[in-house]
């Protein structure tokens, strides 16, 4: 596969997602214009919790407490906790596993490991050694370990055009060590940086895999109130990142992502309309390709809903989402949703036009989605996803080891 380098000129793919990008910005910079740097920055009050349409029954209200409490990740305090992190999409609806993490020195230096197992044998095991507050709190540097093993990802094929029937599995595993660094330039606008070493191998074909060395920068403008559940705030994502095949020289690439979300509070924050928009472009040089295991690809609940998992792989991607999510009780929302995207070889041939409308519900606290269920439908029928993570969940802003395989 020779190179294909991005072109703009005459794409209206690319003319809506700059609109939505300056829309982005235009209420991020409005959103946080006269904001002090972070080390002035007192800590902001916490928005009264939007209260459902609906009375909410004591039960539920007391399932959502105990959710916040026990279900956190680890992110609150010191000490032991159950690590939920879904190692990636298709590994089962449910991982758990063990944590510990430790702040030290009055929070400037942090341990944080942890382990899990998916409900199908997806193993994932991570250790991150940081110091999150050089420089008053402007600079953290960090060190990063993720040791992965997945069973049976599907291959559907390359390009738009593909089949369903009768999909390839491979069995992956890897090992990534990362250094990187964020340089953060207001409360809500940071710059990251990092370098690692990936070393891939699959299973399921033996050989030897290439070995990379991987970079990438980003700029992230984020105004979410919660991450994990935003109700209000938007983010705007820009990134570059350079793959370098240190074995066979045949997989050395850039990458370029753009990624934009706004979340927009309505009747009295009870509504909210969810708008992503996310574009990948690969570029490479003539003799050179993208791995299979390294293609953005499309399909499962963080995408097409009414797609499989890895439904469809290529050097390029496309994908936008909508949703409308309406506050049946104070902790469950009702939800409609539409979905559109396409993967290519080709830049300018990147459109919407694989797609997916339904709706579902999502069990939450103040600050996380706990459980989310969907029902989409598209060109290849129907399909039933349930979930413990939010669906826009934009993990590209935090992730630090490399997306291996990449998915959204």
């Amino acid at each position: 596969m020779t190179g294909c380098r991005p072109t703009l000129a005459g794409n209206w793919v690319v003319a809506g997602l700059a609109l939505v990008l300056a829309c982005g910005l235009s209420v991020t910079a409005t959103a946080q214009q006269g904001q002090p740097a972070p080390q002035d920055v007192p800590p902001t009050p916490e928005v009264a919790e939007p209260q459902g349409f609906i009375t909410e029954p004591g039960w539920l209200g007391r399932a959502a407490i105990f959710s916040d409490r026990k279900l956190g990740g680890g992110g609150n305090g010191n000490g032991f906790y159950v690590s939920t992190k879904s190692p990636i999409q298709g590994s089962g609806w449910i991982t758990l596993g063990p944590g510990y993490r430790h702040s030290f020195q009055d929070d400037r230096v942090l341990v944080d490991v942890s382990a899990g197992v998916s409900i199908k044998g997806y193993k994932v095991a991570e250790a991150k050694f940081e110091l999150p507050r050089l420089l008053r709190s402007r600079l953290v540097l960090g060190t990063i370990y993720r040791w992965q093993d997945f069973r049976a990802i599907k291959s559907y094929g390359e390009g738009p055009d593909t089949t369903e029937d009768n999909p390839s599995t491979y069995h992956l595993r890897s090992q990534n060590i990362v250094g990187y660094s964020t340089v953060r330039l207001a409360r809500w606008l940071e710059l990251n940086a990092s370098v690692g070493r990936l070393s891939p191998d699959i299973l399921s074909i033996g050989g030897d895999e290439p070995s990379f060395l991987h970079s990438e920068t980003s700029l992230v403008a984020d105004t979410r109130d919660f991450p994990d559940h935003p109700t209000r705030g938007g983010l705007v994502r820009v990134s570059a990142a350079r793959f370098n095949d240190r074995s066979a020289g045949l997989y050395t690439f850039n990458r370029y992502e753009s990624e934009v979300a706004g979340f927009i509070p309505l009747a009295r924050s009870r509504v909210v309309l969810a708008l992503r928009g996310w574009l990948v472009a690969a570029d490479t040089q003539p003799g050179q390709t993208v791995p299979e295991y390294l293609q953005p690809n499309l399909g499962g609940g963080h995408s097409l809903r009414s797609y499989p998992d890895f439904r469809f792989r290529d050097d390029n991607m496309l994908v936008g989402n909508m949703e409308l999510r309406v506050a049946l009780f104070t902790h469950l929302d009702a939800v409609a949703f539409a979905d559109g995207g396409s993967v290519s070889a080709r830049f300018n041939d990147l459109n919407l036009d694989q797609r997916s409308v339904g709706g579902g519900l999502r069990f939450h606290t103040r600050r996380a989605t706990i459980l989310r269920t969907d029902l989409a439908h598209g060109h290849e029928g129907w399909h039933v996803r349930f979930s413990l993570s939010e669906p826009l969940r934009m993990a590209r802003s935090t992730r630090r080891t490399a997306p291996f395989p990449f998915v959204p």
